[in-house]
């Protein structure tokens, strides 16, 4: 989940001395949610390795060690109350970019893990799950796409599985950190492979301002692979930008948007499918995978159509099976099949209860 947002010196100013000595936020209401964040990541904290590992384990949300040596945490608004950790055998590369803190480190479980601004983004082992499902839940809902854009996606497996449609043509990606690219072509050759695809065309730059100039009906999907709504990264879940993708997709054409976690983000959830609903005129629907390093183990995915041609997301007319080649492309499919596809618009009974709007959610026929 990259193209994630910056922070300033003046949000950490703000969170200086606004810890109590569990390092919980003493009064939320004068901090911004993108300081949260950054106080997670602050490398100037008094840590005795890296400000989100320490004694050979990696905290999401971020720790410290005070001076006796006990470990604090910090709340991130996203997931209050909770954190996750891995074991850290080696870290690999730690630097800071014009808009995140970059870390790269080796986890004796997951292999290789990316991890920004204090979040983690993707590891070894369990990257398929999301990158493939992200990609072919759209791709495999409509008949021979053609023209795809990434928003995000600086690791490049969203492009590696799209790579895998010998119907597309053209591939957009924009992503605004270079530094994510250049970090996962080095670490992470496995899903930067994506961009050695000639029908990549790379966009370095804001999204927004990209879809802002996008020919109206350029694209038969758009994946939105971004980071969470913390911060300045909160446009990618606002209306107007829905409203952008929703005019550079072709009648009839699709949308899967990373959409957060069920079992933390009910209200998230039901605003966007809101905002989307009334936004695009065809299908809007809600789906889901596993991921085990992701906060509660689970990521959402909005998915929706366009007025136009029908699209009926939940049996796939374009079947990753039927495709040549598809199943082995660059390597082989680890998570996605038609199978998981219909699988992943299976709707728990209490996710109905708390987002209204999925009760209509057709269920997926056995």
């Amino acid at each position: 989940m990259e193209g994630g947002a910056g922070r300033g010196l003046e949000c950490q100013k703000i969170m200086d001395g606004k810890v109590n000595e569990n390092g919980n936020v003493l009064d939320k209401t004068i901090i911004p949610s993108c300081c949260l964040k950054s106080r997670a990541s602050d490398t100037e904290l008094d840590a005795k390795c890296h400000a989100t590992v320490v004694s050979g384990w990696f905290s999401e949300p971020g720790s410290h060690s005070d001076k006796a040596g006990k470990r604090l945490y910090f709340n991130n608004p996203m997931w209050p109350g909770e954190a996750h950790s891995l074991e850290v055998k080696n870290i690999l590369y730690k630097e800071k970019s014009e808009y995140q803190e970059i870390l790269v480190f080796e986890c004796s479980t997951y292999g290789k893990v990316l991890v920004l601004d204090g979040i983690v983004q993707l590891t070894e082992k369990d990257e398929c799950a999301y990158q493939e499902m992200i990609t072919h839940l759209p791709l495999c809902s409509i008949q021979s796409p053609k023209t795809v854009l990434v928003v995000g996606g600086g690791d490049g497996g969203v492009l590696r599985e799209i790579s895998r449609h010998s119907s597309v043509e053209l591939i957009d990606i924009c992503e605004i950190d270079k530094m994510v690219i250049d970090v996962s072509n080095k670490f992470f050759p496995e899903l930067s492979i994506g961009f050695e695809d000639p029908r990549v065309q790379l966009h370095i730059g804001d999204a927004v301002e990209f879809l802002r100039h996008a020919p109206e009906g350029k694209y038969d999907a758009i994946i939105v692979d971004s980071s969470d709504p913390v911060g300045p990264a909160q446009e990618l879940v606002e209306r107007s930008f829905f409203e952008m993708i929703a005019r550079a997709l072709r009648p009839g054409g699709v949308l899967c948007n990373m959409a957060e976690s069920m079992w933390l983000h009910t209200h998230l959830i039901h605003d966007m499918i809101s905002i989307c609903r009334e936004t695009f005129k065809g299908s809007v629907h809600y789906a889901w995978t596993s991921v085990p390093t992701y906060p509660s183990g689970v990521i959402g995915f909005l998915i929706c159509s366009t007025e136009g041609p029908p699209v009926d997301f939940i049996h796939p007319i374009n079947p990753i099976e039927n495709i040549e080649g598809a199943l082995k492309h660059q390597r082989e499919l680890r998570f996605y099949s038609s199978e998981m596809h219909a699988a992943a618009f299976a709707l728990p009974s209490f996710l109905k209860r708390e987002v209204p709007l999925l009760r209509d959610s057709p269920t997926p026929a056995k």
